[in-house]
């Protein structure tokens, strides 16, 4: 079952994506983007018309996808960061994009974090 996790990493593959391919094919392309699909993270995939979307992930025990398409609507893609070289989305913003919110309208309120 899908849980969109604090603590799991959420890679987006920018490139549109033939909807098409299975478990294999997103395999391959999860280890184009230097990353290994047993290690954990959610890897996300959207076509070229934005309207469907497959995330793969590695449980405990296989592979699993999930995979929506809109009946009207586009989903929102994530701001790219150059400096990193990929785009890495935080969980809150994944559900978000998924109910279909516009991330630049979201305020978010001043948060203590002892990191900073």
């Amino acid at each position: 079952m899908l849980q969109l996790s604090a603590t799991e990493k959420y890679y987006w593959y920018l490139p549109p994506v033939d909807m098409r391919k299975g478990f294999d094919a997103l395999c391959g392309i999860v280890q184009s983007m230097q990353h290994n699909i047993t290690h954990g993270g959610i890897f996300i995939f959207c076509n070229r018309k934005r309207n469907q979307i497959k995330l793969l992930h590695w449980e405990i025990d296989g592979l699993a996808i999930y995979y929506k398409r809109l009946e009207a609507g586009r989903y929102e893609l994530p701001v790219y960061d150059a400096s990193t070289g990929h785009c890495a989305i935080k969980h809150y913003q994944l559900q978000l994009i998924l109910q279909g919110i516009e991330l630049g309208s979201v305020k978010h309120k001043y948060r203590y974090n002892p990191a900073a």
